[in-house]
Parts: structure tokens; C-alpha cells; sequence
């Protein structure tokens, strides 16, 4: 299988990256980065290319499986206008190519409680995000939407903070639907996702994720 990626700098598709390199099943991974991942590998390809500008690299969209683990703070971004333009426009753009270049199934890194009804910004452009993915019509369509992500080396006091707040309380039984997974955890469901769900429409929370 060819996978294709979007979001390969940031943590879970740094993770995601090199599970899929190591596993026979994919035969080609290719990144659309920014800046260059630094990875060298017989099976990775790497396009430096202009997000704002998908359409001018239409061609090499192409392939069996689009991952996208794009997405962005509120703080890095600046302002919710460039998070949109990080977190849904170029999802969309890339869905919208990969689908008309016959792209057979796309993973999308969604986020707990993601709901286009949602009045928190975030949850809400996320469930836009998924709705408007699932109406391009890919043969397989999985959604995950995982809790408070524990990344490796982190520079997120916040996220680090979170984490910890989150896990004490975890103990006590408490908010067991938002556990922290690891990054590296999520990848490897990820990578496994595409051969072992159905086609249609998946969609995972944290429970089933941690469980198939």
C-alpha cells in the first residue's frame, strides 16, 4: 500500500512516520512537509511544498491511504483564522485532490468531544472537519478522536500540566473517557486502522481506540 501524509513534523506523524516505514504492509510512504522531516529511508518520499497552494502538486496526490495528523494550538497559530486555515483548510484541500484521484481511504486525526454543534471552537471546527470529509465519499473513512496526547519531549507547560491533572484524577476514577495516550501509541492504531476496520465510515473514541 502507498500512504500519503499530512502533519508528519508534528508529533504523532513523526511517530506515525516511522511505524509505517517499518511495516512491510506499506510499500511507499509519502510526506507533504513544510520543511524537511530530516529522515532518510528506500521507501519515504519528501515534498517540500506550499500548503496555501495544493493544487499546483495535485499530481503527486496520489496513492492508497491519505493519514492527516495536521493540526495546531490556538497559541502557535496566532488567531483562529490561521488555526482554521491549519486545522480544516488543507485537510480539505488535500481530501478533496486525493478523492478525485481515486484515493481509496483517508485516517483523519480527529479530538474528543469534535461536534460541528459544539459552541468551543475547537470542538466545532474539528466537526466540521469530519463532516465535511465524510460527505466526499471515501471508500473507507476512520476518525479518530483521542484525548489529551502525551508527546515526547513536549515544550507545552500547559499540555504537560494537563497531563498530570488528568492521570491523578484518572486514578481516582474519574474522567476515564479523556485518558492521556502517548503519541506513539496512537500512531501505531493509525497504522493498523486501514487493514483491520471496515469500509464506510469508522469513527473512534478513546474507549475503542485503546481496545482494537
Amino acid at each position: 500500500m502507498k500512504a500519503l501524509l499530512i502533519g508528519a513534523t508534528g508529533s504523532t506523524g513523526h511517530d506515525l512516520t516511522d511505524q509505517l516505514l517499518d511495516d512491510s504492509n506499506y510499500t511507499e510512504v509519502v510526506l507533504f512537509v513544510r520543511r524537511s522531516t530530516g529522515k532518510s529511508h528506500p521507501k519515504l518520499k519528501e515534498y517540500i511544498v506550499d500548503f496555501s497552494k495544493p493544487k499546483s502538486f495535485s499530481d503527486i496526490i496520489t496513492g492508497d491511504i491519505l493519514f492527516s495528523c495536521l493540526g495546531t494550538t490556538l497559541k502557535t497559530a496566532g488567531s483562529k483564522e490561521n488555526q482554521w486555515k491549519i486545522d480544516f483548510d488543507i485537510p480539505v484541500a488535500f481530501a478533496e485532490i486525493a478523492r478525485k484521484n481515486e484515493v481509496g481511504s483517508f485516517v483523519l486525526v480527529s479530538s474528543y468531544g469534535a461536534s460541528a454543534k459544539s459552541s468551543v471552537f475547537y470542538s466545532k471546527m474539528k466537526g466540521e472537519l469530519e463532516d465535511y470529509i465524510a460527505k466526499l465519499d471515501f471508500r473507507q473513512y476512520i476518525i479518530f478522536r483521542p484525548g489529551p496526547l502525551i508527546r515526547k519531549d513536549t515544550d507545552r507547560l500547559g499540555e504537560k500540566i494537563a497531563v498530570k491533572v488528568i492521570k491523578v484524577l484518572n486514578a481516582l476514577g474519574l474522567f476515564k473517557n479523556i485518558k492521556p495516550i502517548s503519541t506513539y501509541f496512537l500512531a501505531q492504531k493509525l497504522r493498523k486502522a486501514p487493514k483491520e476496520l471496515p469500509l464506510g465510515i469508522t469513527i473512534l473514541e478513546l474507549d475503542r481506540i485503546l481496545k482494537f
